[in-house]
């Protein structure tokens, strides 16, 4: 007997969750290593005489978190080489940004470099990581997809401007406005279950946005990093925040698009929206 329309979109719901769930694993993993830190520390030595350091130890779990899911053919090497790019980049950014007082780590540990923990680059490892097993997992299909030389060249522009804007004037307006004209008509397909569904491509870069924004201020309430305005006590990681990360995550997005290929949507699989 053939399952109903209501079961089977039921079903076809619950898939997106688990493939989610999925794609999220290293991120899932190292929020979780955040929060569970933070109480074990707290809780179990709040004297500060921890074995290791906070800090530490959340870099040498989440290397061999990373040894793992490569060993497990859990992720592929091709995923891994852009994830490790990513990771450089941000730990660049980082050690800038601490530099200039943009946020701060509080708590000590010996691998840093400076004012940054190396477990930061990881951070920025698992944006990289979601998008590399969301392409896969969703077989992600486009059309009307901006040539790749034009995202590199606004990725590589929005990379400067986070340096930039702290001396010149700070054009993140210019580049939302760059990354709409660029994108406008794109839809990106992913495929559930049977059905190819899609999105405008933007509507995507936001919402991976703000759930990346939304587990930063949990990671911010586990005391990983703090903002200036969060030295006195937790307070919530202001919206404007959404914008830094959405540029962060285009660059991590043409990153990812490289190594995975842009493939174009057939033809005749173009009908069916996100709600259909």
């Amino acid at each position: 007997m053939s399952a109903t329309p209501t079961r089977a979109a039921l079903y076809e719901f619950l898939r997106f969750g688990v493939k989610q769930a999925w794609a999220c694993l290293f991120g899932g993993i190292m929020l979780a290593l955040l929060l569970g830190t933070y109480l074990l520390w707290r809780h179990v030595w709040p004297t500060g005489n921890a074995p290791i350091a906070r800090s530490d130890f959340l870099f040498l779990a989440a290397l061999a978190v990373q040894a793992a899911l490569l060993a497990l053919k859990m992720e592929l090497w091709e995923e891994a080489k852009v994830i490790l790019l990513y990771h450089l980049v941000g730990t660049v950014m980082e050690l800038f940004k601490t530099s200039v007082g943009s946020w701060i780590y509080p708590e000590p540990g010996f691998f840093r470099i400076g004012g940054v923990p190396l477990f930061t680059g990881f951070m920025y490892a698992c944006v990289g990581s979601y998008i590399a097993r969301a392409w896969r997992l969703f077989a992600f299909r486009f059309t009307h997809h901006p040539p790749l030389w034009a995202l590199s060249a606004i990725s590589v522009a929005i990379y400067i401007n986070f340096f930039t804007h702290h001396y010149v004037w700070d054009a993140r307006w210019l580049l939302f406005a760059a990354i709409a004209a660029l994108c406008w008509r794109t839809r990106i397909y992913f495929t559930v279950w049977r059905t190819p569904r899609w999105m405008p491509l933007l509507l995507g870069f936001v919402l991976v946005a703000l759930f990346i924004w939304l587990a930063e201020n949990l990671a911010t309430l586990s005391n990983a990093w703090l903002y200036p305005h969060q030295r006195d006590g937790w307070r919530m990681v202001g919206p404007a925040k959404l914008g830094a990360w959405f540029l962060l995550m285009i660059v991590s997005y043409t990153l990812v698009a490289w190594v995975a290929g842009v493939r174009e949507q057939p033809r005749g699989l173009r009908q069916c929206r996100l709600d259909c």
